[in-house]
This record gives C-alpha cells, structure tokens and sequence, in this order.
C-alpha cells in the first residue's frame, strides 16, 4: 500500500524496524519475531540498510520474502552513500517489479571498510538528491503505481550529528520535503519535549507532512552503551538514568524500566495526537508487545 494511502485510513500509524539477518539460523529466527508481530497488524514494517549499501542483497531478499510470505507492507531503506544513479535505478527496478510501494530515503553512514572513502565523490551528496532521483524514477522508468514510490525521509529531533547548527537543519530537512518526502520517521528519542518541539519547528518551517515518532525500548546496559555510541547525540535524561541505575546489575529490572519508560513515551505521544509511533525492534518483538498490550492496543487498523 502507498504510504499516503496509509496515512489516510489511519489515524496514527504503528510500525516496526528490522535489520537483514547475516545467516540462515538468524534469517529463521528474524522470521519466527515478525510473524509474532503480524497479528499486531503494524501500518508497515522497514528495512535497515547497511553502511555503504554493505547489506544491499540483504536488504532486498528481506524485502522480498516479507512482501511474498506475509501481509506486511515493508519499506526499505536506500542511501546515498556509495551508490551511482545506475546503482540506483537498478534497486528500484527491483522493487517496482516486486510491486513495493514505498522507499525511505536516508544520507546514510559511510563505510568503515572502505579506505579512503569520500563523500564529495558520491553521486547524491545529500538525502534531498535521492529523493528528487527517485521522484524522476517514476518519470523515465515507471511503477506500478502511478503516484511511484511513496518516500520517507529521517528526522532528528535531538539534532542531526553533522549538523550543530539547527537552523540550517531544519533548511535541509525542508529541502528533502520539497523534493517529493511523503513522510518524515524521526531517529529514536527518550524525551518527549525534544519530538515536541521538533515538530513545532518544522511546522514553522512549513512542513506540513506527516511526522513519525522513532523509540526504541533499552532491554539492557549494554544496548543502551550501544546505542548512544551509534547515535551520536542521543541523550538520555537524568530521571530514565536514575530509574535504570535502581535496578542495579539485575537484567529483568533493567528491561521493565526500558520497557515502562518507552511505553510512557508512547502513552503521552498518543495523548498529543503523534501522526505515527516507529519501534526500532532489533530483531525482537517481546518489547514491542510488551508495550503494545499495556497501551490496551489490539492492532495499528484499530485507531
């Protein structure tokens, strides 16, 4: 389903992040966690893409069992980085003719592999330039859909890593919105004042497309150290600290406070009208759950 269609049969949209399994045991077990997420009903399901397009045959065949083997509609990610407009086309040919609706178009990280590498030398030098390509995909290659690829772009409530400074931010994430963005999924937050006033700032900009809130629920320590070294900037308030440092070395106290956290997260995004609610699963789908039932959610179609 387009992404504008599934915005306008619902009035907050539910979804759910998963990354490409590197084996086969994973592959199985990735598809044992999704399909106890489908009964949930999400709005659509994305798929990570690795640093550099490292994961790109991954990404599809994802893509393309979940579009063939279940009712889900995903949404993969495509970047800029590393990627030549033949690259490009040729993973959208892919998708259109796999009758996938919908694209979220992202700057992408850089590849530790790659030595030497620079950006400057990448065909789309920022996130707007893919959007505007794909939009033009549509034009010379065509899709099923006659609107194309429905597009989404990334967020940053905290502020975006590169960019310290957040007028300019904001310039830029207009741009990927006046280049054809049909939706904005924002990087994961622990505080919901930053989404609020992220979004008050973009509706000063004119911004007027739907904007999807990202959490992500801590299950561990460690998750979260992970965590706040690949999102740089992410801050983690005081009182989530204060609560996580209560349950000590203990595992199963650790994840109720992450769980309970990001269900309040939720809870007061859903009281202030949040267009959408993204979890970022990890592969995992008890968290979500988890959260799901304690917001007497029965499925995304329900709201």
């Amino acid at each position: 389903m387009h992404i504008q269609d599934i915005f306008a049969s619902r009035t907050t949209t539910f979804s759910f992040e998963f990354f490409p399994p590197k084996t086969a045991e994973a592959a199985d077990s990735l598809f044992t966690n999704i399909a106890e997420l489908t009964p949930l009903k999400p709005s659509f399901v994305s798929v990570t893409y690795g640093a550099g397009g490292s994961t790109r045959e991954l990404t599809h065949d994802l893509v393309v069992r979940i579009k063939q083997e279940t009712a889900l509609d995903p949404i993969p990610h495509l970047t800029c980085v590393c990627h030549s407009e033949a690259d490009v086309t040729q993973i959208l040919s892919r998708y259109a003719q796999a009758s996938v609706s919908n694209i979220l178009a992202l700057g992408g990280d850089p590849p530790r592999n790659v030595q030497g590498y620079e950006r400057s030398r990448d065909v789309f030098k920022h996130a707007a330039d893919l959007v505007r390509f794909i939009r033009r995909f549509t034009e010379t290659e065509g899709h099923p859909d006659p609107r194309g690829f429905g597009i989404g772009v990334a967020g940053f409530p905290e502020g975006h890593p590169d960019t310290p400074n957040r007028l300019l931010e904001m310039d830029y994430l207009k741009a990927k919105v006046d280049a054809g963005a049909d939706y904005i999924c924002t990087q994961l937050f622990f505080d919901n004042r930053d989404f609020y006033d992220f979004r008050e700032r973009c509706e000063l900009a004119g911004i007027n497309v739907p904007i999807v809130a990202g959490i992500m629920p801590i299950t561990t320590v460690s998750g979260m150290r992970r965590m706040a070294e690949l999102s740089a900037g992410s801050r983690f308030p005081a009182p989530l600290l204060r609560a996580l440092a209560r349950g000590g070395n203990d595992p199963d106290a650790v994840r109720r406070v992450g769980v309970h956290w990001a269900t309040e997260q939720c809870r007061d995004l859903l009281d202030h009208k949040v267009r959408g609610i993204h979890f970022y699963t990890l592969n995992k789908s008890d968290a979500t759950k988890q959260i799901y039932l304690s917001l007497g959610l029965r499925d995304s179609e329900s709201l």
